[in-house]
């Protein structure tokens, strides 16, 4: 899970396996798989960062799911 900070400073839950997206528009967008999208505080990068580390902590370097990476096009 990893915290973030929705437009009215309350404090949100996200399990980062069913993040889809991550945009900024120039508001940060948060998309799960599910469709629930939110709207959060916190820039895209510092989304995609938290992420990263949640991912790192969780299955370690080099074994289970596959790491991370940002795809900039």
């Amino acid at each position: 899970m990893i915290q973030v900070t929705r437009l009215d400073q309350s404090h949100l839950y996200l399990n980062a396996e069913y993040i889809q997206s991550v945009e900024s528009t120039p508001d940060t967008h948060i998309v799960l798989v599910n469709g629930h999208s939110y709207v959060v505080t916190e820039s895209d990068e510092e989304v995609v960062d938290r992420i990263m580390r949640y991912r790192q902590a969780v299955y370690g370097g080099g074994t289970g799911r596959p790491a991370l990476h940002v795809v900039n096009e």
